[in-house]
């Protein structure tokens, strides 16, 4: 049986965890016997920085092997495409590689865990590589925080920029929208206000500031033009209390105080996030 990779350690694990016949061993491949994996999480490569790494692949070559399988008759890259792209463009015929022998799900976990761990995903990329984890390896927003050494309010808050439309999904992943502006727009309850917001922030060119005073006037429109101004105070003790719970819980908590007595609202996006709520609550 193949050994089981080490996870969440990096690239050092992963070449240490090499199989017996294969560790410390490395050898060139010709270029045209490797393939990306075709669920590999990374899907957006920006050209400037893939130009940088092409010039410095023409100047020093690849360094560092790529970590592939053996699949039919072709190896099938776990880590490493993007130097296998650049190699490519650069005119390599062959690149270092070491051979992992490892199941198809352990490949792609790999390939996720260590792309996530290096940085190199788009936050929607490294949402929709957290959601594969779960729905695919049965592994709770915990454990995978654990794995890519985050904690589990900031996987659950990554999760959560997958309730954007599609289009400002696409937004983000090619850089023409910020983390901070879709952080910005999931708080819209509708998701044409978010389409619409989302535009009006690539023509404008808003800074994420200009953004949320744009998303807060939407919001508050309705009140603003249906209330007086009032001051609204809040007790410094009930909003340390919400803080404290959205830190615990990964999710909008809102206590609303009245007299003796008020209630908690807790916010959750999916069937998952509810149970995961639950299970933290001891609720059977």
């Amino acid at each position: 049986m193949a050994k089981r990779p080490a996870l969440g350690k990096g690239m050092g694990a992963l070449l240490s965890a090499a199989t017996p016949e294969t560790n410390g061993r490395f050898f060139l491949c010709a270029i045209e016997e490797l393939k990306p994996h075709s669920n590999q999480p990374r899907k957006f490569f920006c050209d400037h920085k893939m130009d940088e790494l092409v010039a410095s692949i023409r100047e020093k070559g690849v360094i560092q092997p790529l970590v592939v399988r053996r699949v039919d008759d072709h190896y099938q890259i776990i880590a490493g495409e993007r130097r296998w792209r650049a190699a490519q463009k650069a005119g390599l015929t062959e690149l270092p590689v070491t051979i992992q022998d490892v199941s198809e799900d352990w490949a792609l976990e790999i390939a996720l865990i260590e792309n996530i761990q290096r940085e190199d995903l788009n936050v929607i990329e490294e949402a929709i590589a957290y959601k594969y984890l779960i729905d695919n390896f049965e592994l709770s927003q915990e454990a995978v925080a654990k794995r890519v050494g985050k904690s589990r309010s900031a996987v659950a808050n990554t999760l959560r920029l997958l309730n954007l439309p599609e289009s400002i999904q696409e937004s983000v992943l090619n850089g023409q929208l910020s983390m901070g502006h879709a952080r910005c727009l999931l708080s819209l309850d509708e998701h044409d206000d978010m389409v619409e917001v989302g535009s009006q922030i690539e023509s404008k060119k808003l800074s994420v500031r200009a953004a949320e005073a744009l998303v807060a006037k939407i919001k508050n429109f309705e009140k603003l033009e249906d209330e007086p101004k009032q001051k609204v105070v809040v007790d410094p003790q009930v909003q340390h209390l919400e803080n404290i719970l959205k830190k615990n819980l990964g999710t909008q908590v809102k206590i609303k105080a009245k007299n003796d007595g008020g209630k908690i609202e807790i916010s959750y996006y999916n069937n998952e996030e509810l149970q995961r709520i639950l299970d933290y609550m001891n609720v059977v």
